[in-house]
């Protein structure tokens, strides 16, 4: 098959680092690499409406500047290896997982990596050098992308033929549809009125076990905690392919808000260089909200001092959060309150309350949703 014209534009990038270091060796000029610092407090926030380009946590210009030396030689070989490794695999037409790709380092001698931590953070490095997402390097991850469930029809193709194959993703019973590594092959078909996203599997599964994306006319899918890339794509490719409104359910506490639902909607400093495709802008939270727990009286647990820290930090630190007076608000009750609180809590009045009361108040009255 012949190259698609992103494969030869992220080949032509690697070749062109290499001839950069070529060319400081030919000139007796140490090498160097400017990398950039990913980090929230190199990142900032402008929500879509005030910037049509806006709506994720965008990178500022702030680079760090890896120069080899005697203390950075082996990150500086591991990372030239790991583009040649990309390389190869767009020329070979292969992935590679991340798996595969640490234990390919143990042929690079010296050079070798000793945990996949150590390999993950270099192909991480590769992605903001190139402004590339690692499957455009010819990476791919080991984890599932989650599940789906509801009046959805997915369009993909058999991979040895070619053949066009339709995958109901109402006719699963108990299971699920489970998102590929890679979506971006995947078309759609659907009437739903909306996109549910749900941090947990036990309450996705109790949704899917009595239909409720049938009374409610919609699409569930399981996040599972922190929602893989490949389950970020899929939701974005809903969002604006199918133009389905997006609405987010994770347990009311610091982690739901800061880590799960905010890396869905606006990404994280960490993945700056890559959050314009991975993120969906027009997400909004559900639920569970501190002033959830009021109404619906739920049982809680007291914030741990890692639950207060993130939530100090999100009000601090955080530009997404920062920009927004309601979400601060939220925070500030929550700390107030000193408690979180998780999905499972509604069935203190039954195991059914969630779908027979809380999410259909929530659904009619989604402009009170949090931004």
């Amino acid at each position: 098959m012949p190259h698609s014209d992103t494969d030869k534009d992220v080949r032509k990038e690697i070749i062109e680092c290499a001839r950069e270091i070529e060319n400081y060796i030919k000139d007796c000029e140490k090498p160097q690499i400017n990398l950039p610092k990913r980090t929230l407090s190199n990142v900032e926030y402008t929500p879509p409406e005030e910037d049509e380009d806006g709506g994720y946590l965008r990178l500022m210009d702030n680079q760090i500047t890896r120069t080899l030396t005697y203390n950075t030689v082996k990150t500086f070989a591991q990372t030239l290896r790991m583009m040649s490794l990309s390389k190869g695999a767009i020329d070979a037409e292969e992935e590679v997982t991340k798996r595969e790709a640490y234990y390919v380092s143990k042929n690079w001698d010296d050079a070798r990596f000793d945990k996949q931590s150590e390999s993950d953070k270099v192909m991480e490095d590769i992605e903001g050098l190139l402004s590339v997402n690692r499957e455009q390097l010819g990476f791919v991850p080991e984890e599932k992308g989650g599940g789906v469930a509801g009046p959805l029809t997915v369009l993909d193709e058999d991979p040895g033929t070619g053949e066009v194959i339709e995958i109901d993703c109402t006719r699963f019973g108990r299971g699920a549809y489970s998102v590929p590594i890679s979506v971006e092959g995947l078309r759609f078909k659907t009437d739903a009125d909306f996109v549910l996203a749900i941090e947990t599997a036990g309450m996705f599964q109790r949704l899917n076990n009595h239909s409720f994306w049938k009374d409610a006319n919609c699409i569930l899918v399981s996040m599972g905690g922190v929602p893989t890339r490949a389950c970020r794509r899929f939701i974005r490719k809903l969002n604006e392919e199918q133009d389905l409104p997006v609405y987010v359910f994770v347990d009311g506490d610091p982690y739901g808000y800061g880590n799960i639902y905010r890396t869905l909607k606006v990404g994280s400093g960490n993945a700056a260089h890559i959050n314009e495709f991975f993120c969906v802008p027009e997400a909004r939270l559900l639920g569970v909200t501190p002033y959830d727990i009021e109404e619906h009286e739920l049982p809680t647990h007291p914030l741990t001092d890692v639950d207060e820290k993130r939530a100090k930090d999100s009000i601090k630190n955080d530009p997404f959060f920062q920009h927004y007076d309601e979400w601060v608000e939220a925070l500030e009750k929550m700390l107030d309150m000193g408690v979180r609180v998780e999905q499972q809590a509604f069935a203190k009045h039954s195991l059914n309350y969630v779908m027979e009361d809380y999410l259909p108040k929530k659904l009619n009255n989604t402009d009170t949703f949090l931004p």
